[in-house]
């Protein structure tokens, strides 16, 4: 005997998009939800720069003692990125707004945070390699000049920056104090030179990251130079403002070279 099923009343039209909406909620919900999460993530963009030739809150950046020092003119800014704190809230929102956005990075908290560090140990952690970086900044520059330490005293001041990215540009800034380009000139050239880097005691630089943001914080302060960790070429050429000339170094000796060229206008300038 065949079964035949029950009619059904038939849904008014009202009842479908009830139902619809009934069943949206739940995926609104978690949608919301994770729009508004908090993610591991930090977001960094162009932060400070500071001119390491002039002063920094109204004191000398770079003192030195023990050798007559020259006038410069020109600058030598160290450049600085800025990301949130270890305990902000970086949302779904904030990762794709940043993603889309040429002067924002997206990185993982932990590539800019160590886990589980508090602010006061990040903070502290930061202000150690920053005076590890000047005093082999001042190292690599007096080796570079074939200068003795013990004669001649260099103080470096830079307020409410840590980290030891500056490195490169503090040796600058204390060959350029000290030696100019060798002949008497300046070794910017008169030119608001920029650049990041690390350095260690044999003058050798190395790459720091976030580069493609410090362009960008370095041509927004006046910058027509950027010297940036060969390594790091791609980087750089990435986001690259208009008017900023890349100058790819490995060494403080590279660097100085480089600069005596473009001031001079002599001899080949390397570029990415």
């Amino acid at each position: 005997m065949p079964f035949r099923l029950p009619r059904l009343p038939r849904p008014s039209r009202l009842s479908r998009p009830r139902a619809v909406a009934v069943c949206a909620l739940p995926v609104v919900a978690l949608l919301a939800t994770a729009a508004f999460a908090p993610l591991p993530f930090a977001l960094a963009q162009p932060g400070m720069t500071a001119n390491v030739l002039g002063e920094n809150r109204g004191d000398p950046v770079i003192t030195i003692s023990g050798a007559d020092t020259r006038r410069t003119s020109g600058q030598l800014r160290m450049t600085t990125i800025e990301a949130t704190g270890p305990d902000a809230d970086v949302s779904l929102g904030d990762v794709l707004d940043g993603w889309f956005r040429t002067d924002r990075a997206v990185m993982p908290r932990d590539a800019v945070y160590p886990n589980g560090d508090s602010v006061k140990e990040i903070e502290k952690h930061n202000a150690e390699e920053m005076r590890k970086s000047q005093d082999t900044a001042t190292e690599a520059a007096l080796n570079h000049l074939g200068e003795q330490g013990d004669g001649i005293k260099v103080t470096l001041k830079l307020a409410d920056v840590g980290g030891p990215s500056a490195g490169l540009l503090f040796s600058l800034g204390i060959v350029d104090k000290l030696d100019g380009d060798g002949s008497g000139g300046d070794l910017t050239g008169g030119r608001v030179v920029a650049g990041t880097g690390t350095i260690d005691a044999d003058g050798k630089v190395g790459a720091v990251g976030g580069v493609a943001l410090k362009t960008q914080a370095a041509r927004r302060d006046g910058a027509t130079v950027f010297l940036v960790p060969k390594a790091e070429c791609s980087d750089a050429e990435s986001e690259l403002p208009k008017g900023l000339r890349l100058i790819p170094v490995t060494t403080l000796k590279s660097a100085v070279s480089a600069l005596v060229a473009l001031e001079k206008g002599q001899g080949s300038v390397p570029a990415c």
